[in-house]
């Protein structure tokens, strides 16, 4: 997620997978404990407690995510890049989804008419492995960065654990999407290390199948920062207690503030 957004500029449009807009919004300048009022149903989130963190304030850009099925995104997305092409700017849009996303109909309509079309969009698959319960052996044939080749667009596999391998892919077909060159598409290779949901207990899942060489992203980074030496263990710990406390003060915050009333429910908010 944070390689693939982090360099757009600011009138770019970025469309999230459902597991990443929280992030994404953080990432793009929205307050974090406005975002936990949205999970909590208060009024003070950005949607005054609709639609849990997924939207968030429009002038961020960030393609709203409005339906409870996964995939819709591509559409809404392809058709922002539609719309810079229309006004003749080099903005551009990237946009994520999984892999038990990338099978779905819409998906192939969606990278199909952004090539014959030429927009500037780059679709990031975030290739986790699982589908809910179903490893990916069981709906996914050959590689996602393969179909590229069906569209005539280029198709790229990075490592998704990496955060620089994946910046690095992203920036190039961005600037490939801005220069007016069209789509690209970029599988990234990860793995969920946990369940599908909080309570998943995950009876389906064969431990002695998980990959050993995977790495968290986090820790990744982390040791490649130490070995570059740009940072030493104690910066590296002094930055995680200091995320600890924001989001620790963020949740409080959101905690406290008055639940989503009348007001801000109400059929005068819904209705013109």
């Amino acid at each position: 997620m944070v390689g693939s957004f982090i360099d757009l500029r600011a009138d770019d449009a970025v469309a999230p997978h459902y597991r990443d807009p929280f992030g994404v919004y953080l990432m793009r300048g929205a307050e974090m404990w406005r975002l936990a009022c949205q999970v909590l149903g208060k009024a003070g989130g950005y949607n005054k407690g609709r639609s849990v963190p997924f939207n968030g304030p429009v002038e961020l850009n960030v393609v709203p995510w409005v339906a409870g099925d996964l995939g819709t995104s591509l559409g809404t997305a392809t058709g922002a890049a539609l719309a810079f092409q229309q006004e003749d700017s080099d903005r551009v849009c990237v946009c994520t989804f999984g892999d038990g996303t990338a099978n779905r109909g819409d998906v192939h309509e969606a990278i199909n008419l952004a090539a014959c079309w030429q927009l500037p969009i780059v679709y990031v698959c975030q290739n986790n492995g699982w589908a809910i319960s179903q490893p990916v052996g069981g709906y996914l044939a050959g590689s996602i960065a393969a179909r590229a080749a069906g569209y005539g667009i280029p198709g790229e596999r990075v490592d998704g654990n990496d955060v620089d391998a994946v910046r690095s892919s992203v920036a190039a077909a961005v600037a490939r999407a801005r220069a007016g060159h069209g789509p690209s598409l970029i599988e990234a290779r990860t793995w969920r290390w946990r369940g599908h949901w909080a309570g998943d207990e995950q009876a389906y899942r064969d431990a002695a199948l998980d990959p050993v060489d995977v790495e968290d992203p986090l820790d990744l980074y982390a040791h490649r920062l130490l070995e570059q030496g740009c940072a030493d263990l104690g910066q590296l710990q002094a930055i995680h207690a200091d995320v600890e406390a924001e989001v620790a003060d963020a949740v409080a915050r959101a905690e406290a503030a008055p639940d989503a009333g009348v007001d801000e429910l109400g059929v005068d908010d819904v209705y013109a």
